[in-house]
């Protein structure tokens, strides 16, 4: 028999809270490696992962959140600063273009082992608010696959 949506929200929240404590684990991870470390490029690293960690945190509290007290976003929530998003669309697209103009530069290069695992993180973050803003264009126009 399929779970009723009460269930199903109540199993989310239980798992939103259960990835929250790993994610708590993780920051403190993180932590105990930059104490340990005087190598700038490791303690950048786990910086990274320390408040990407933070910020899963935050999003898996708003997703508990909204099933618990009815947090919701709708089209005319995200039209009314549409115009503003999609100047940051363009900024975002901008740069884009100079993470991949980077990796072109150096291509090939022997010896730019650092730059070009840094410059790979960069694009992939880079890309990652791409889809998040395409991803908020189709909430604005009510095309949400998940709703």
């Amino acid at each position: 028999m399929p779970q009723s949506r009460k269930e199903t929200q109540e199993k989310l929240v239980t798992n939103m809270r259960n990835w929250q404590k790993i994610e708590n684990a993780s920051v403190a991870s993180t932590g105990r490696v930059i104490e340990k470390t005087d190598n700038p490029i490791v303690r950048l690293v786990m910086e990274i992962i320390q408040r990407d960690s933070q910020m899963h945190y935050r999003v898996q509290e708003m997703i508990a959140d909204s099933l618990e007290k009815s947090i919701a976003l709708t089209p005319d929530d995200v039209g009314d600063v549409w115009g503003m998003i999609e100047d940051h669309i363009k900024l975002e697209k901008k740069t884009l273009e100079l993470a991949e103009m980077a990796l072109e530069a150096i291509e090939g290069s022997k010896g730019m082992l650092v730059q070009a695992y840094l410059l790979e993180y960069l694009m992939d973050d880079e890309k990652k608010h791409n889809q998040l803003l395409d991803r908020l264009a189709n909430v604005q126009k009510g095309m949400y696959p998940y709703g």
